[in-house]
């Protein structure tokens, strides 16, 4: 799922394509991706863009008028830009085409579940009601981020995801936030000392930054085109077996339902080799308890 970083990205990229362009016409190819009736599609058709930004996860086109639309590119959604109006994405992937003046915008989606969505709403209150409404951790101080982390009192893997907590913040970058700040993806976040939330709250500033900065040297002034949660420059995430970068240690993974944590048990966990709960159930006393029984 694209995060904040890539989120960024993509709307620097659009931002000197499409702003102040006018919407030529809206192209719905797959039933499922619009998930609003009212106002009507083609309301948004003729109207200039008046800005784009992020909300939360998902990617808002403001238009003239007070429509705003809001694209939601879930797990597999990407976005693909064409500087020719007669050059189209492949059918079975296509969700939607954008026409604007000097080029067009197509949504895709792998695979086939359709989760991507589309929203056209009406209206500055239609938009806030859409807001999951998680801090932005570029505007919030470390006492709003303390704040968030400790309203609730969950894992901190869960903590960093959840977009009623933090914004934009998903699988891949908590991984990597998690790595920097030496924490444990299962620490409960209320056990948390001091220096912990300070040192988390450093590192989620400093990952996320540093990964807007490479991919924006990464794009340059194309467009974002390898857009994907797995990247050989991360530290951990997408790298089990793989040694972490500061310990050598091979990287370890909890897996459950479609996602996976990746942690240096070494680096993160003292040692500790966290339970998946599938394997270590079939494995039980087999199971290793730490790093140094994998040798």
């Amino acid at each position: 799922m694209p995060e904040l970083p890539d989120l960024t990205v993509y709307l620097e990229s659009l931002e000197s394509r499409i702003a102040n362009r006018r919407l030529l016409r809206v192209v719905s190819l797959n039933p499922f991706f619009l998930r609003t009736a009212v106002p009507p599609l083609a309301t948004a058709e003729g109207r200039r863009v008046q800005g784009l930004h992020r909300l939360g996860k998902r990617i808002v086109i403001e238009l003239e008028g007070e429509l705003y639309l809001v694209v939601h590119l879930m797990i597999a959604g990407r976005l693909k830009w064409y500087d020719r109006q007669d050059d189209k994405p492949p059918k079975r992937i296509a969700l939607a085409r954008l026409e604007f003046e000097g080029g067009a915008l197509a949504v895709t989606e792998a695979g086939t579940r359709r989760r991507a969505s589309l929203h056209l709403v009406q209206g500055k209150a239609a938009l806030d009601a859409m807001d999951p409404g998680g801090i932005e951790i570029f505007n919030s101080s470390l006492e709003d981020f303390r704040r968030a982390l400790l309203s609730e009192n969950h894992t901190l893997k869960r903590a960093l995801t959840d977009p009623h907590l933090f914004a934009g913040i998903g699988n891949a970058y908590s991984d990597e936030i998690l790595h920097r700040a030496k924490l444990s993806p299962i620490a409960m976040t209320k056990s948390l000392s001091e220096a912990e939330v300070e040192r988390l709250y450093a590192a989620t500033r400093e990952v996320l930054r540093e990964w807007v900065e490479r991919l924006r040297a990464q794009t340059g002034a194309g467009f974002p085109e390898k857009v994907t949660a797995f990247r050989e420059e991360m530290a951990v995430h997408g790298r089990y077996g793989k040694p972490c970068p500061v310990c050598g240690a091979p990287v370890q993974r909890i897996v459950y339902a479609e996602n996976e944590t990746n942690y240096c048990a070494r680096c993160q966990t003292g040692g500790r080799i966290l339970a998946d709960r599938a394997l270590s159930r079939l494995l039980k006393k087999s199971w290793p308890r730490s790093i140094d029984e994998l040798g």
